[in-house]
């Protein structure tokens, strides 16, 4: 397991670093020993992240091989969770950082509801790591719109993975409908500068993601949350919200200016670093190695922590490159699907549970000495 990260610090020097992560951590006059404290706190706490690359991958795994005997459609995706995030939940509460049950978290994409079903149903008939809990956001659906079903495992480590023992790791099982509205409110939320996911941002925008989340439930027979109004209200209330605030054209222009870097190379890997920068250009870098990938988040997230950086950085594992959108598309601006669903429902019909929008992946790498030139590409994907 040593192509994996490990812990390389005690379980009390993780608990303090969490501590220490509720601060306001900042480089104070430049002071040389203040520095390397803080440098040293994120170390700690990105070694205690890193070390569940492992159980997240083999959950991963675990999951994908039940897609495949089932005949199941859909992709599966796994990410460690970002430091601006973790500190953001240390700071709202007393949950501690060894506490905490989504420092890892796989996705489970399904092209509809009953292939969500069916996951589930094979995950609570036999699966290697042990339920801790589960949160029920499809058939309870949160009210602001949230939808997905999640599970947390406690790793099961014996033999050479004994270090891993424990380690929790969050599996959110969802359709591509509910896949679409989470992340178009991620999307919006990095293109505006606001926090929607948290409930942070302009009204408006809030409550045409609580309604257009009901309307999606409705599309695919699940529960409505009882706040929400009836069918034909929500749907004049949404054109009304559209027409005012113009969303599907907002929605529209999230596609067209967020671009790839022009170095951007399709090259294959295992996991991939997105940089989601300020001017919404997207830059990926492949990596084969969980180590050296984990060690250039770690890097990158320190100096976005410290204020040195101003991109959004995540580390993600999918099997191919070209499904990387797919999986986290709120990265790449693409809301192709949900900005497709929003304009069914104001002009009158049902969203459609799913349909996969046209791709156009880039090429392979030919065999021969490559044309640099044909290794670069813009995001041009699907209007």
């Amino acid at each position: 397991m040593s192509k994996y990260p490990h812990l390389d610090f005690s379980m009390n020097d993780v608990r303090r670093a969490g501590e220490r992560l509720k601060e306001n951590l900042a480089f104070e006059d430049r002071n040389l020993e203040g520095n390397a404290e803080i440098r040293l706190t994120f170390k700690i706490a990105n070694s205690y992240r890193d070390s569940h690359v492992y159980p997240m991958r083999s959950v991963r795994l675990s999951i994908e091989h039940r897609m495949r005997t089932m005949g199941a459609g859909g992709l599966t995706a796994a990410r460690p969770k970002r430091m601006s995030s973790i500190r953001r939940k240390l700071r709202v509460g007393t949950l501690k950082l060894d506490q905490m049950n989504d420092l890892a978290g796989c996705r489970a994409i399904m092209d509809d509801i009953q292939g969500v079903r069916a996951v589930l149903d094979a995950v609570h008939e036999r699966f290697p790591h042990k339920i801790r809990r589960e949160y029920a956001y499809i058939d309870q659906p949160k009210l602001d719109g949230y939808r997905s079903h999640h599970i947390i495992f406690d790793f099961c480590g014996i033999g050479r993975a004994a270090p891993f023992d424990g380690r929790r790791v969050e599996l959110q099982v969802r359709t591509r409908l509910q896949h679409a509205w989470a992340t178009a409110v991620e999307a919006v939320s990095l293109y505006r500068g606001e926090d929607l996911k948290h409930g942070k941002g302009d009204d408006d925008w809030l409550r045409l993601f609580q309604l257009s989340s009901a309307e999606f439930a409705y599309a695919e027979g699940c529960p409505v949350n009882p706040a929400m109004p009836d069918h034909e209200a929500r749907v004049q209330e949404l054109k009304e919200l559209d027409r005012r605030i113009g969303a599907s054209n907002i929605l529209d222009d999230i596609k067209n200016a967020t671009h790839y870097a022009e170095n951007f190379v399709y090259e294959r890997g295992r996991y991939y670093l997105i940089r989601y920068m300020k001017d919404h250009t997207v830059v990926v870098e492949p990596y084969y190695s969980a180590v050296s990938g984990s060690r250039d988040l770690g890097r990158f997230e320190s100096e976005i922590e410290l204020g040195d950086d101003e991109s959004k950085v995540v580390f993600v594992e999918v099997d191919k490159v070209d499904k990387l959108v797919d999986a986290y598309p709120n990265y790449f601006g693409d809301v192709s699907l949900f900005v497709r669903n929003l304009r069914q429902i104001c002009h009158g019909r049902n969203a459609v549970e799913y349909s996969m929008a046209p791709q156009r992946v880039a090429r392979p790498r030919p065999q021969e000495k490559p044309d640099l030139d044909a290794l670069k590409r813009r995001y041009t994907r699907w209007g």
